[in-house]
């Protein structure tokens, strides 16, 4: 629970920070107002951790720059349209904006920009109350005009004005309440959930390129579970991520299967504790959190009621990075992230034919060969895949993968698995054989990699005269 005391002297601390002890000396001798706003005010109040620091000023955009640029070491003005100026001081990034008063036309998203004239005006146009408050600068002193600090205490989530209008004046918002669920570990107040199941069609009018930001965001969060459910509760996402919803599969009164969006909830979960626990305090990797999430959503798609009770998926890991791949690329991802993603999940199922029967070294080259760069994401992403709660069954896939992740590095330390190729490249080939660069050479090359992936290492003589062999009986 918040504990005021201690929340109040952190932002006491936040007010004598040097950059904004500073900035708020020099707009005051300027005649200006200054505040600390938004997600700083609020982290403080958390005693999360603040990382950029947001101002706003009754200054326009001209005279903030007048008053920054002798404190800064550089200054952008690429916001400026927006009333924002950002500056360096004291080798921080911050940003300043002047109050603001828009207006939206509802149709576009398009804000029609207007500065505001107080810092109430400016506070209540925010998207939650949360996030609305500030503290001014000198003195200091808390603004809180919509009630932040009772909802902090609360643990609820709700916009400062009638969410019909919030989120009617930029409907990513509704996504951004999702976010802050499972970021601030808050529930959302029944009339914002109620809101955002009545108006989830309006998100059509915001970009794919936002919508991707804030799944992201959701995704990047410890906890994204929370925010998940809330989308997929309100029918938001169905309109960006149809697949998700669909994994809630109906169960007749004769064939049983897992939960399937119950399982996949599980599976990011477990991903997102073993990415903490194998590499520690690093960046979220949000390719491997898309990838637990979606990795089983060509089930409904390949869903088949077999006799006897039973339900097969067949194929559904093809099918499956499909439907991720077209998905990932409506809602514009980068072809790296799209490419690893839909590896993973055409992937996933491979480790299973392990734990039925131990591989041959040459079966294991060829699983490190084929997971290439995405390797230790598929480690973490087929462990995670293990939501059994048959203990015995669960310690037996335990054991088996690290059986396979022990051959590995052991095959990776006398064989080089991590640069897998074959002991000749192509310009000896082309030697060897006396034929120019062309399909012939890429034909040798594969011929003599599936050598370097049964047989491991056999030495150049031996493969040059393998080689030659193979190259004799085509005629």
């Amino acid at each position: 629970m918040l504990n005021m005391a201690e929340a109040l002297a952190r932002l006491g601390a936040l007010a004598e920070a040097p950059v904004t002890a500073q900035l708020g000396s020099a707009f005051a001798d300027a005649g200006f107002e200054l505040a600390v706003v938004g997600g700083p005010v609020r982290d403080a109040l958390l005693g999360r951790r603040t990382n950029d620091l947001d101002y706003t000023t009754d200054a326009r955009p001209d005279d903030i720059l007048r008053i920054v640029k002798p404190l800064a070491t550089a200054t952008w003005d690429i916001g400026r349209a927006f009333g924002t100026i950002g500056a360096k001081v004291r080798g921080e990034q911050v940003e300043i904006t002047t109050y603001r008063a828009d207006s939206y036309d509802g149709v576009t998203r398009k804000p029609t920009v207007a500065f505001g004239d107080t810092l109430e005006q400016d506070l209540a146009r925010r998207d939650f109350t949360v996030n609305a408050m500030a503290l001014r600068v000198p003195g200091p002193a808390l603004v809180d005009p919509t009630g932040g600090v009772e909802d902090l205490l609360a643990g609820r989530l709700r916009t400062p004005a009638d969410p019909d209008v919030s989120f009617g004046d930029d409907p990513l918002r509704m996504l951004r309440a999702a976010r802050f669920a499972s970021q601030l570990d808050m529930s959302v107040a029944d009339a914002t959930v109620e809101a955002m199941s009545r108006l989830a069609p309006t998100l059509s009018i915001v970009s794919p390129e936002r919508v991707q930001g804030e799944l992201v965001k959701l995704l990047a969060t410890d906890v994204p579970d929370r925010g998940i459910r809330l989308l997929v509760d309100t029918g938001l996402m169905a309109l960006f991520l149809p697949e998700v919803p669909a994994l809630r599969l109906e169960v007749d009164e004769h064939h049983h299967h897992k939960d399937v969006y119950e399982h996949s909830l599980t599976v990011l979960a477990q991903a997102i504790d073993l990415e903490k626990q194998r590499h520690g305090d690093v960046p979220p990797d949000v390719t491997l959190r898309l990838a637990a999430l979606l990795h089983d959503i060509g089930k409904p798609a390949t869903r088949r009621l077999e006799p006897g009770g039973a339900v097969s998926f067949h194929h559904h890991d093809v099918k499956g990075a499909r439907l991720a791949r077209k998905r990932l690329q409506a809602l514009r991802f980068d072809s790296a992230t799209i490419d690893a993603v839909s590896q993973l999940i055409e992937q996933h199922l491979r480790f299973f034919g392990y734990a039925e029967g131990a591989w041959t070294d040459s079966a294991v080259r060829r699983y490190v060969r084929d997971a290439g760069d995405q390797l230790e994401r598929l480690h973490i992403l087929t462990r995670a895949d293990v939501t059994t709660r048959n203990k015995r069954k669960a310690g037996r896939l335990r054991s088996a993968y690290d059986d396979i992740e022990n051959r590995i590095a052991q095959l990776a330390e006398e064989e080089e698995l991590n640069s897998m190729r074959p002991e000749i490249d192509g310009n000896r080939i082309q030697e060897v054989l006396g034929i120019p660069p062309g399909r012939e050479v890429g034909e040798a090359y594969r011929f003599l990699l599936d050598i370097r992936l049964d047989e491991g290492v056999i030495g150049t003589d031996a493969a040059e005269q393998r080689l030659r062999d193979w190259w004799a009986a085509r005629g």
